[in-house]
């Protein structure tokens, strides 16, 4: 058994093709996000990468939609995330496969 702690992963992700990881593969990456209220975040897309989502705890709007615990949100690529983060947040993201391809937007 090997074991490995979450604050020693970079943001969150244990699970992808980067290091440090967890578990090594390039099929999916998978982290353990937590966001601050009213914390900044990039709006961003991917232009291969699918996400898939799980907010664990709080509650936010992406694409003008509120979202709360509980709720799976699928982000297909070229689908924009703009996210409002209203409470502090806890997010499982899983996103296939494992390439970084983010393409930030600036805010405006």
């Amino acid at each position: 058994m090997k074991v490995r702690k979450l604050d020693e992963m970079k943001g969150g992700w244990f699970v992808g093709n980067f290091d440090p990881v967890a578990y090594k593969t390039s099929d999916m990456e998978v982290s353990f996000k937590l966001h601050k209220k009213g914390e900044e975040w990039d709006i961003h897309y991917h232009d291969t990468v699918t996400e898939i989502n799980l907010l664990v705890r709080g509650t936010m709007i992406l694409q003008n939609t509120r979202l709360e615990a509980g709720d799976i949100f699928i982000l297909e690529p070229f689908e924009i995330a703009d996210p409002e983060f209203l409470e502090d947040c806890e997010i499982v993201c899983v996103k296939t496969p494992s390439k970084n391809d983010k393409i930030s937007v600036k805010r405006v």
